[in-house]
Order: C-alpha cells, then sequence, then structure tokens
C-alpha cells in the first residue's frame, strides 16, 4: 500500500432543508388552521481518528466528501428527516488545516477522538412554527441554511517515542528491524526507506515504546534535496532521537563531517527539532576491526566534541543493542511519568508524607 502522509480534500456538510408553509383541509373542518412542519437539518462531517490506519492513501484519490441535505417540511404536521452525517476515518497523528484561513482545526491525537468538521445548515421553519394566539393563519415558511464547505490539508505526523536519524545506508532500517518487530526495506544501496516505519520495541512484559524510522537526510535536505525532509516532520513528536552514524562507511567518507552536516541540516528545518535529546548510536562495530575499536570511538567522540550519550552497537549482529534498548525505556519511561511534587518535610508524618507544593522561595 503506497505512503500518503499529505493531502488536501474537499468537505461539505448538508444543506437543511426548506420549511412547509400547509393548512389543514379535511370535511367538517373548517378553519383547519397550519399544519407545515419545519425542514431537517443538513449531515454533519465529522473527522475519527482510527488506530488501524497509518496512511492517508484513502484520501488521494475520494477527495469530496459530501454529506446529505435534510429532508422539507411537509404538511400534516410533519418534520423532514435530519441528513446522514459523513465520518471521516483518518490516521491518529493526523493535523487538519484550513487552506483558506489557514487555521489548525484539530489535531487527532488519542485513538476514539471525533471532531466536528463541517456543520451541516439548520432546517427551516415552516408555518406550523409561527402559530400563536393573534396569527392563526400564519403564512410565513424560511429556507433552509446552507451547509458549511471547506477546503482542508491533511498532514500526518506519525506518533512515536523514538526517531532515527542519520545518512542514507547508515543502517537505521537494519537497526529498528533488529530491536522491533518491524520488517523495513533493507539493501546495500543508499536511499531504500521511501517512507517512515514504525516498530514497537517491547522491553518486557507491559514494556514497550514506539520507534519511527525516516529516509535518510543529505546535505541541502532543508533545502529540498533528497527524500528525508519531505518525512522531517514525523520527527517533531518523537521524545528522543537517535543519530545513527556508520563508524565504517563503504565510500571511505568521513563519519564526523557526515554527523555534522545532519545536524546542520536539523537545525535549518526546525530549530525546535534540534533542541530535542539527541543520542548518538555508532553503528557497524563489526565492520571495524576489534583491535581498533576503542580508538575509532575515542577519535569520532573527540572530534565531533560530543557532550550527549554515546551507544556502540552493531544492527546486525545486535551486539550492544540490549543495553541501548534497556537505556532508551528508561528515558521514555521518565518522560512519559507525571512530574511528582515536592514534599515538606515539615508536615511530615511517621510512615507517611503529605506532598505540598513548596513556594520557589521558601526553604523547607
Amino acid at each position: 500500500m503506497k505512503f500518503v502522509d499529505e493531502t488536501t480534500i474537499d468537505v461539505i456538510a448538508g444543506n437543511g432543508g426548506a420549511g412547509c408553509a400547509s393548512f389543514r383541509r379535511e370535511k367538517c373542518i373548517p378553519f383547519g388552521g397550519p399544519n407545515g412542519g419545519d425542514g431537517g437539518r443538513g449531515g454533519h462531517v465529522y473527522a475519527l481518528a482510527d488506530s488501524n490506519l497509518n496512511t492517508l492513501v484513502d484520501f488521494r484519490f475520494t477527495r469530496r466528501h459530501e454529506a446529505k441535505n435534510g429532508e422539507h417540511g411537509r404538511g400534516a404536521d410533519q418534520f423532514g428527516a435530519a441528513g446522514a452525517d459523513v465520518v471521516l476515518r483518518m490516521p491518529v497523528g493526523t493535523i487538519i488545516t484550513d487552506t483558506v484561513t489557514g487555521e489548525r482545526i484539530a489535531e487527532l491525537l488519542v485513538a476514539g477522538e471525533q471532531i466536528l468538521l463541517a456543520k451541516g445548515g439548520d432546517g427551516g421553519f415552516g408555518n406550523l412554527h409561527y402559530k400563536t394566539s393573534t396569527n392563526r393563519a400564519p403564512r410565513q415558511k424560511t429556507p433552509g441554511w446552507p451547509g458549511q464547505q471547506l477546503n482542508l490539508r491533511l498532514e500526518l505526523r506519525v506518533l512515536a517515542d523514538v526517531g532515527l536519524l542519520g545518512m542514507p545506508n547508515a543502517g537505521k532500517s537494519t537497526l529498528i528491524a533488529a530491536i522491533s518487530n518491524a520488517r523495513p526495506k533493507i539493501a546495500d544501496y543508499p536511499f531504500t526507506t521511501l517512507h517512515p516505519n514504525l516498530g514497537v520495541v517491547r522491553v518486557a512484559m507491559g514494556q514497550s515504546f514506539v520507534v519511527a524510522d525516516i529516509p535518510g537526510l543529505i546535505e541541502g535536505a532543508a533545502e529540498g534535496a533528497g527524500l528525508g525532509h519531505q518525512f522531517l516532520r514525523h520527527l517533531q513528536r518523537t521524545r528522543l532521537l537517535l543519530h545513527v552514524v556508520d563508524l565504517a562507511p563503504f565510500d571511505d567518507s568521513d563519519p564526523v563531517a557526515q554527523a555534522r552536516a545532519i545536524v546542520a541540516e536539523l537545525k535549518k528545518y526546525d530549530p525546535e527539532l534540534h533542541k530535542k535529546p539527541r543520542w548518538l548510536v555508532l553503528n557497524k562495530l563489526d565492520m571495524v576491526p576489534a583491535e581498533e575499536r576503542a580508538e575509532r570511538v575515542r577519535d569520532f567522540v573527540r572530534r565531533l566534541r560530543w557532550k550527549g550519550p554515546v551507544f556502540e552497537i552493531s544492527a546486525l549482529t545486535r551486539e550492544g543493542c540490549e543495553h541501548m534498548v534497556r537505556a532508551i525505556f528508561l528515558h521514555v519511561q521518565a518522560l512519559r511519568s507525571p512530574p511528582q511534587p515536592e514534599v515538606d518535610p515539615r508536615f511530615a508524618v511517621e510512615g507517611q508524607a503529605l506532598s505540598v507544593a513548596l513556594p520557589a522561595s521558601e526553604e523547607a
């Protein structure tokens, strides 16, 4: 199935039905009075977050989504039926924006979340609605109101805890296949990954996190070179970035220069994304002679002037992967947990402690 993460659609809510001007006409009942009913409202258009979807491909070829109009009112006190609603199922993580105003209408972040996109028009009033003690035979009626019509831009940003970034052929797809059940395309040439891949990494029973792999970045990606810039948006919701570096490139290029180029492109694309926590993963250690590994790693870290966490792994042989996975899980778990309030020792009781928020300037 083709991966689609950006498209535009037209949504059209139903028009309200017109009211009816009618009078009761039956034998032996003179002056029967008004009996024209109101029109029904037009159908609404909703967006529903569906966890079973992971692409917007359904909207690439079906761009017009129109709800039914409400029925007109009829005589004999009959009100028109409301038009049927339309529910558009979208992947979790979809951002919906009005293309005309640029206003962000909604972000679908929770499975089952339902958002009203376009409101159906209200039905018109029949003459029964205008009947009063002084107006015994009203002839007024009103047409139904038109439904909303919007042109919307849908943008999918996958929801993942950890994002992988690096040069093409750095081993990101091999890494996600080694630590999760994801099975991306893996080959001995660059740009084998053409769309994001998601993998669930299970550390233990009930303990897991989600990893996202995007196409590799190259120098000039922020200006549109290569494929990776099209998918960098998928890393904006991650909690942690893993910068995967090929420590033994097949073309004898300098890994330090490649790592610096990736960081520069990340900063150009989005300064906020550049500020996210980022760990260094030195991959393909199996391609380096055992006696040279420690020296090559030290030289790389020194030349890059890296101060953060460093993991030395081989995604192919899975060497070092288990230690890295556990460290990632502990970091992600700490970010998921809500911050605990400070405990004031003055209120501590033997066997328990009362949680009290302390002012910043007050000492215990």
